[in-house]
Order: structure tokens, then C-alpha cells, then sequence
């Protein structure tokens, strides 16, 4: 079902500039870093049932070890190396920015998740309370369209970010996403996972 007028309007007013057909998508930094420091902090005393004091104290430090504390920096050089369009992900996380931005530029694209960048601390935690860690809240990590991904993925890895080229748009309606042999569509976003596990959570 298609947005509204005013649905759309604020949607568009969330995307900095406008996704094209046959630009490549780029993540920088590894998804869901903020909400798995949170799941880290807030749920300690049930994590240390599972994991060293060295693990939970890295995983509680995510953000800062990953170099995401200076979005700034990274949106910028988007704009300076021709970027169509860029968000910063956050509640919902990756999944949500994934289809805001292809809704809002009202485009079809395809996308392989086994080549989004992930820590495994994110991984682990998200198995012990059973949450999809691409809808995990994901401050810090950033969505880019741009003709040629490969080269700004280069200049983000030098600065010690990791990044890299997830998929495609196109000028179709479909919006899929591979797994392996599997294929889906993308959904509209849901609440983000991380309020299944910390009820008091605001972002």
C-alpha cells in the first residue's frame, strides 16, 4: 500500500537527497552497534550467564572501538563524493532504513545481507533473546546511494570504518533481499526489536 501525500512528504523529509535507478548501496560501519551496547548494559546480569567479562565489556564499548561516534564525518564525505542519498540508521535499524530510502526515492533494488557489515557480539546477543539484529537500533551506522560504491567503501576503510557495497537499485517495484539461496521481500517497518526486550527503551 502506497503512502500518503503528507506520509510521504515526511518520509522524504527524514532521506538527505534522492536514491536513482542503478546506484549502489553502500552501509558504513556495522549495523546495530548502539542497540547492541544497550542490550549489553541493560541486560548484563543475564548476559553473564552466557558470556566472559571481557566479551560483555567490549560489547558495551561498540560504537566508540568502531569509530561511529563522528557520523558527521562520515555523512560528509557521502556529500562529497557525489552521494544521491544518505541516512543514518536508527530505530528499526538497517531494515528500516533499507526501505525508507527506497520508498522515499521510489525505487526497487536488490540486496545480499550476507555482505552488510556486522560485529559477531551483535550476532550472539541478539541470539540469546531471539531478535533480528537488522531491525536492531542502529545509530551510528549510515545508508548510501551512489553511482560507484566501491571507491567511497575504500576511503571509509581507511579512516578504520568498516563499509561496504550491499546491493543495487533499479527502476523496478520489487525491493529483495538474498540470503544465500533465499529471496524475500522487503517488508514496511515494525517496531524495533529492541523494545521486545527493553520495555523502558526511548530512543
Amino acid at each position: 500500500m502506497r503512502l500518503g501525500k503528507e506520509a510521504m512528504e515526511a518520509l522524504q523529509a527524514e532521506i538527505t537527497g534522492c536514491l536513482h535507478p542503478g546506484d549502489e548501496l553502500l552501509v558504513v560501519a556495522p549495523i546495530a552497534l548502539a542497540g547492541t551496547e544497550i542490550l549489553a548494559k541493560e541486560k548484563q546480569e543475564e548476559l553473564r550467564k552466557y558470556f566472559s567479562p571481557g566479551f560483555l565489556c567490549g560489547a558495551q564499548r561498540l560504537c566508540l572501538e568502531n569509530g561511529v561516534t563522528d557520523v558527521g564525518k562520515i555523512l560528509e564525505m557521502a556529500g562529497k563524493a557525489g552521494a544521491s542519498a544518505w541516512y543514518e540508521m536508527r530505530e528499526g535499524g538497517f531494515l528500516s532504513a533499507l526501505w525508507k530510502m527506497a520508498e522515499a526515492s521510489q525505487v526497487g533494488l536488490t540486496a545480499d545481507l550476507r555482505k552488510v557489515p556486522i560485529r559477531q557480539e551483535t550476532i550472539e546477543i541478539c541470539e540469546i533473546f531471539d531478535v533480528n539484529p537488522y531491525r536492531l537500533y542502529a545509530k551510528g551506522s549510515v545508508l548510501v546511494g551512489i553511482p560507484s560504491g566501491e571507491a567511497l567503501a575504500f576511503q571509509y576503510e581507511r579512516m578504520g570504518l568498516a563499509a561496504a557495497v550491499i546491493g543495487q537499485t533499479n527502476r523496478g517495484n520489487d525491493r529483495l533481499l538474498y540470503s544465500g539461496g533465499n529471496a524475500r521481500y522487503l517488508e514496511r517497518p515494525v517496531e524495533d526489536e529492541i523494545k521486545g526486550v527493553i520495555k523502558t527503551w526511548q530512543d
